[in-house]
């Protein structure tokens, strides 16, 4: 067997804390929305209950709104900012008082067909909780038609340039003071700017002030942006959960509909000058004129074109290493700088999901090899410079082990590895 397949199972036992797993050790010490959801991925390469077990801790913490939290604060940790005293949610265990992408749906579902006899129980118990989440998303942060966040750490792509332009219009001088932890833990280079944080700190006041009511938040709050990434996520999730609610005996009628809305609505964020999809100011309607890694989402949900083909593989041609989380011709472009350039290894598996479900088998396998090159020269970081490798963000990271082991890793030599061991 692969040593790096030894590794990737130590890292995410290591990351273990007993029913939730962390994304990494001291920068991220809580548990995490969508980390979550590929933790049970990787987890169920070796241990399906320990995966469904994952699922099931995290939608524990939903809120009776159907709102999944972004984070958990199962345990208090002083190495983290900002932490329950500043969100203030009222939950138990506390919670911050935002959500992130909804992928668990389709996490779910490739945990549940690894092995659909272990899993038809626990997918059967957490199906209605999903549903739920679902709606939520629906029936609060789709109102504009696409898929809405009301703080960019919603989008999991917390600054990418694509929220360049509804950041500017929030005044983050009203923050007050606090003290960062994240700079503590990697270099302050590859994170967000103290001006980026200020604002970012400002919505969540804005949030905590309005009790965390969401309708006040969508009308009112100073960010409020149509997220590409998230719209094809949430669309993705929708089918996947329709699937599998019709192998359960569900009517699915409910999804099935958002899910037709959702397509409906993928005009209202097509740029045309742009020649992609692209973020959009709700409050302003303007576009972010960004080409950033959500617009190549569509692939997961099925929804690419000819001209967004020629985008991909512009951008993807200009650098060495998978997917930019931004166009590398833009002037905007940091090849080391959190979501302001890097490639992310999870987010080039969801591309390759899509790629590979659309029947272009030979760019999804391009981007494994590429994903699994990074990996194998570094290990299993954050994220990774696309030019030249160089590793960023946090080490032992649970996301990247866990795409490891169920795509990454998968390559015709690992095959060899594995059948010789």
């Amino acid at each position: 067997m692969s040593s790096l397949d030894d590794q990737a199972r130590a890292i995410i036992r290591g990351n273990d804390r007993g029913g939730y797993t962390l994304p990494t050790r001291g920068l991220y010490p809580y548990q995490w929305n969508w980390d979550s959801a590929f933790a049970a991925w990787g987890f169920a390469t070796f241990d399906n209950p320990r995966a469904w077990d994952e699922l099931d801790t995290l939608m524990a913490s939903q809120w009776d709104t159907g709102m999944v939290p972004h984070i958990i604060f199962h345990t208090p940790d002083p190495g983290y900012f900002p932490g329950p005293e500043i969100w203030r949610t009222g939950q138990t265990p506390p919670t911050s008082g935002i959500t992130q992408p909804p992928v668990a749906a389709t996490m779910a579902r490739l945990v549940w067909e690894m092995d659909p006899e272990a899993g038809h129980d626990r997918m059967a118990a957490l199906y209605p909780k999903l549903l739920a989440w679902h709606r939520w998303w629906h029936e609060v942060r789709c109102t504009h038609g696409p898929a809405a966040i009301t703080h960019p750490w919603e989008s999991g792509r917390d600054n990418c340039p694509d929220w360049d332009i509804g950041m500017a219009g929030v005044n983050g001088a009203d923050a007050g003071p606090y003290e960062r932890r994240d700079t503590g833990h990697v270099d302050p280079e590859m994170r967000p700017t103290k001006e980026d944080y200020d604002r970012y700190i400002t919505m969540v006041n804005f949030g905590r002030n309005a009790g965390w009511d969401q309708a006040q938040v969508v009308a009112d709050g100073p960010f409020l942006m149509a997220d590409p990434g998230i719209t094809f996520m949430l669309l993705r999730a929708d089918e996947d959960l329709a699937v599998m609610g019709r192998a359960l005996g569900h009517d699915v009628t409910e999804l099935e509909g958002w899910a037709k809305a959702l397509r409906d609505a993928l005009p209202l964020i097509w740029n045309e000058e742009l020649g992609a999809y692209d973020a959009r100011d709700l409050r302003t309607g303007q576009f972010a004129n960004v080409l950033g890694s959500g617009a190549f989402l569509a692939y997961l949900a099925d929804a690419g074109n000819p001209t967004l083909d020629a985008q991909l593989m512009r951008v993807w041609d200009s650098v060495s290493y998978g997917i930019p989380s931004a166009d590398p011709e833009a002037a905007i472009f940091n090849p080391r700088k959190y979501w302001r350039g890097p490639t992310w290894p999870v987010l080039n598996a969801l591309l390759a999901v899509g790629l590979r479900d659309s029947g272009r088998t030979d760019l999804a396998e391009r981007l494994r090899a590429e994903t699994e090159s990074l990996i194998r020269q570094h290990g299993f970081y954050e994220y990774f410079d696309p030019n030249d490798a160089t590793p960023c963000g946090g080490a032992d990271f649970t996301w990247t082990a866990a795409i490891w082991l169920t795509w990454a890793g998968q390559g015709a030599e690992a095959d060899a590895v594995r059948g010789a061991a």
